[in-house]
């Protein structure tokens, strides 16, 4: 279920934050550690955060693990990967680059094999920094005989490390890899499901409670004094004409259960049609007693928005739009009373409201949009009233048999059976059509609730599957990041004609760059839709910068600004790491202006 319109339509006019249009957190646990992991279970989080490009919290993880007594060739690889990614040299405290020198020294306790060997290579490409270069071609013949997993690892997380000589005899296989993986694994077509958050499982309204709970109970004492006051009169006129009785009884009894039989689906369509009636429309948004809520304006804008793109053939959007005015507002009051106590982001029920968009265009389509309510047929009308005449005639024959028999007492007791019978009649009767009209409602309200929860669900399924199947991984997310800085490096030292020889070396400060959708997994790193990029090359010369925007959905980057300075020209530079926005940068000019950007 592609939804390109899902993907691409946003709205500034209810979102809390300028310049965040989104924001999700994805419920995931692959940076979950639990309290009593082993320390392998530890380690493997280590690695996933080393690959998502977590370095530091790598470091913390994978370094417990070892304390708890994990150690071998593997494990000491990824932790020395974890020291040195995103770092220089320069970065590593006295402390950190003794605990390497340590490790360096247990190279050769540990058994022979892959991961021995690509361990070797890593001190050894440190070590070689310095080195002439014939010892350095040495260590580089042994990391291209490493497999190509462990030298993409190496190369990828020594970047800033490697420098000089070294890094230029690497530079070209690591531009070529990231132009080849750049938009590899579909990259446009899949980035925006990152940022799509988890939607939130289907809901629908309940069937409403029986509203017949008092006539339920009142119904045995009504039925009571009719049987009563009616078998008083039955008895009356049997004492008086038992045949006659006997004929007017079963004609009455055949009245009243003809009545009956086309009476109470005629009672209870009538009962669904006054209920229609009487409910609330919907309120009126310019009177300030009755304004929506920001969740429920947001809901309404959604539905909109998708009735406006889930058009029938033939319609206008406008034309739709108006057609079902009144069908938007029934639904937006239920979803907004359905989720409004959940505090969610109306993302994440857009896909419940753009089911319900196309649920409306196919029934539409299928002429059952705005059918109208089965109406009782004439002909059993005309039989329930026939009915209930030839009741009353019979009531009135009865009572005047009865009445027959001579006496002012039993005329007395006539007329009193005759209107007892009459009111607890119709009582017992009003009763049990509205305990019968609502057991029908429940019925028809349960039914139509678990097909409205069944389609829901149904489609909440397929689109939760969908965004599992599209949505990229972290590992995916982080090698396109890698890629779009490794080609910008490339781009500037082509641009400035240097090469990695003439560096004495290099830093990029990557910030989320506004307006931005922002997601992550939980405990994970956030990644932004859109980044800015900021690279530094020192050589002998100064400092040149180059900084440019970046579209992370399609790595297309904005115009580049650029900026040369001397060493003399530089009084101070400061770089401050900051939770939220990255980083914040610093420089102060000997004669010109302090530059401060984040």
């Amino acid at each position: 279920m592609n939804d390109p319109d899902n993907a691409t339509h946003h709205s500034t006019a209810y979102d809390s934050t300028v310049g965040i249009q989104a924001e999700t957190v994805h419920n995931s646990n692959v940076y979950f550690v639990h309290p009593d992991a082993s320390p392998w279970e530890k380690y493997k989080v280590g690695v996933r955060f080393l690959e998502d490009g977590v370095p530091s919290r790598a470091r913390d993880v994978i370094s417990d693990a070892m304390a708890h007594g994990l150690d071998n060739a593997e494990v000491r690889f990824h932790w020395a990967l974890a020291m040195l990614s995103a770092r220089s040299c320069h970065d590593l405290s006295t402390e950190e680059l003794q605990r390497l020198h340590q490790a360096c020294k247990l190279v050769p306790t540990y058994a022979e094999g892959e991961w021995k060997d690509a361990l070797r290579v890593t001190f050894e490409l440190m070590a070689m920094l310095t080195t002439a270069n014939g010892e350095a071609d040495r260590v580089l013949k042994q990391l291209h005989a490493l497999s190509p997993r462990q030298r993409d690892l190496i190369l990828h997380h020594l970047d800033l490390v490697l420098t000089g000589g070294l890094k230029d005899s690497l530079w070209a296989e690591n531009r070529e890899q990231a132009e080849k993986a750049r938009f590899g694994n579909d990259r446009v077509r899949r980035m925006w499901a990152y940022f799509e958050p988890d939607p939130i499982p289907p809901r629908t309204m309940p069937p409403r409670p029986s509203s017949a709970i008092a006539a339920q109970a009142s119904l045995p004492i009504r039925a009571g004094l009719f049987i009563l006051a009616s078998g008083l009169l039955t008895i009356l006129a049997l004492m008086a004409d038992p045949i006659i009785a006997i004929i007017k009884l079963i004609l009455a009894v055949g009245a009243s259960l003809t009545a009956a039989h086309f009476g109470r689906p005629w009672w209870h369509q009538e009962q669904q049609l006054k209920t229609v009636a009487l409910r609330s429309p919907a309120p009126d948004t310019d009177d300030p007693a009755n304004a929506e809520d920001g969740f429920t304006k947001r809901v309404r804008h959604s539905f909109n928005h998708y009735f406006s793109i889930r058009t029938p053939r033939g319609l206008s959007s406008d034309e739709w739009l108006a057609r079902t005015a009144l069908v938007r507002d029934s639904l937006v009051v239920e979803v907004a009373f359905l989720y409004r106590k959940s505090h969610i982001s109306v993302n994440r029920v857009n896909w419940l409201i753009r089911y319900l968009a196309e649920d409306t265009q196919e029934r539409h389509n299928k002429g059952t949009l705005l059918a109208p309510h089965r109406q009782t047929p004439l002909a059993a009308k005309t039989l329930c009233l026939l009915a209930l005449g030839t009741l009353g005639t019979m009531t009135l024959l009865l009572l005047k048999t009865a009445a027959s028999a001579g006496g002012a007492s039993h005329t007395l007791l006539a007329l009193l059976g005759t209107a007892g019978g009459l009111w607890s009649g119709r009582a017992a009767a009003l009763a049990w059509l509205q305990v019968r009209s609502e057991q029908r409602r429940l019925v028809e309200e349960t039914l139509e609730y678990q097909r409205q929860l069944l389609g829901r669900q149904a489609a909440y399924e397929k689109w939760t599957s969908f965004l599992h199947r599209t949505r990229p991984s972290e590992l995916e997310m982080e090698n396109w990041l890698t890629c779009d800085k490794t080609l910008f490096v490339d781009e500037a030292l082509h641009n400035y004609q240097l090469t990695w020889r003439d560096l004495i070396t290099h830093t990029i400060l990557i910030t989320p760059a506004r307006p931005y959708k922002r997601g992550r997994v939980r405990n994970g790193p956030w990644r932004y839709s859109r980044y800015s990029f900021r690279l530094f090359l020192i050589t002998q010369d100064g400092v040149r910068e180059v900084s440019t925007d970046l579209d992370f959905t399609d790595a297309h980057r904005g115009d580049e600004q650029r900026s040369n300075y001397r060493f003399d020209a530089l009084s101070s530079v400061q770089v401050t790491e900051r939770a939220e926005t990255g980083y914040e940068l610093e420089l102060v000019l000997t004669n010109g202006p302090r530059v401060f950007e984040k």
